[in-house]
């Protein structure tokens, strides 16, 4: 099977190629021309996208795709009127260009990564900031696409991840950091419910699901959404004793500062 995925430098992106090369996938990465490639699997081909989307058709065309994985977008937790442009051309435009290639070389299945920021409160759609409603806005524009092919589109929705060699600026490495330093970290009262999952159970719900969808029942995942979530949940502060009793640390936390 022949799989393209984006976000290949990011950390789920890293961990999950690992394993499709375990899978004997072939594994081809899309990245911006100036993105650092140095993590990437020598066995990967790499295509750097220039904006030029007739040759991201021609590429498509040439390699015949079984299905693409897309983990790429732009998280900002806030933004300012300048970071507008930049969150729609990574989180939507480029979605739908990946989309219409996708649709003119006929590639039979599009896992999409999604956030449960576009979920405030458990609702159908209440997103939490500009970046979810981005996400959001992709998945509808993504409905002209699988009505006018047979694309099969289906989303796995993603709350917090953790594992090793993670080098985001996450709770836990921000905590690591803390307990080695001794400073004091300002937080808030801590007592929102955390679901975090650890990258091994990440990468398997995409295992899982390219699965299904090279099986006889793939027409049963069309425009399906899936989340990866912990069946322990805690709340920030009860994890944050979790972290200190693994690790043998003392957090110098101020909570309710935030």
């Amino acid at each position: 099977m022949k799989i393209l995925v984006t976000g290949a430098t990011g950390f789920i992106g890293q961990n999950l190629v690992k394993v499709l090369l375990d899978k004997n996938y072939e594994v081809h990465c899309i990245v911006r021309v100036d993105s650092n490639t140095s993590n990437i699997s020598q066995n990967i081909t790499i295509f750097k996208y220039d904006q030029n989307i007739d040759g991201l058709i021609e590429y498509f065309n040439k390699q015949k795709f079984d299905g693409l994985i897309h983990l790429a977008s732009l998280f900002l937790a806030t933004h300012t009127k300048d970071d507008i442009s930049n969150l729609i051309s990574s989180n939507i435009k480029f979605g739908t260009e990946l989309l219409e290639a996708c649709k003119v070389s006929d590639v039979k299945w599009f896992i999409n990564t999604g956030t449960f920021w576009q979920n405030y409160e458990n609702e159908d759609y209440n997103p939490v900031n500009l970046y979810a409603a981005t996400k959001e806005a992709f998945e509808n524009i993504a409905k002209y696409y699988i009505e006018t092919s047979n694309l099969i589109f289906t989303t796995i929705k993603l709350n917090d991840t953790f594992g090793a060699n993670d080098t985001r600026n996450k709770v836990f490495n921000i905590w690591n950091k803390i307990s080695k330093s001794g400073e004091i970290l300002d937080m808030s009262a801590g007592e929102q419910i955390i679901d975090i999952s650890y990258i091994d159970d990440v990468v398997l719900a995409y295992e899982v699901l390219i699965t299904h969808l090279s099986s006889d029942q793939k027409e049963d995942f069309k425009s399906k959404e899936f989340v990866v979530t912990n069946n322990e949940k805690m709340s920030l502060k009860e994890l944050s004793r979790v972290f200190e009793e693994a690790t043998n640390t003392r957090l110098n936390i101020k909570w309710g500062a935030r």
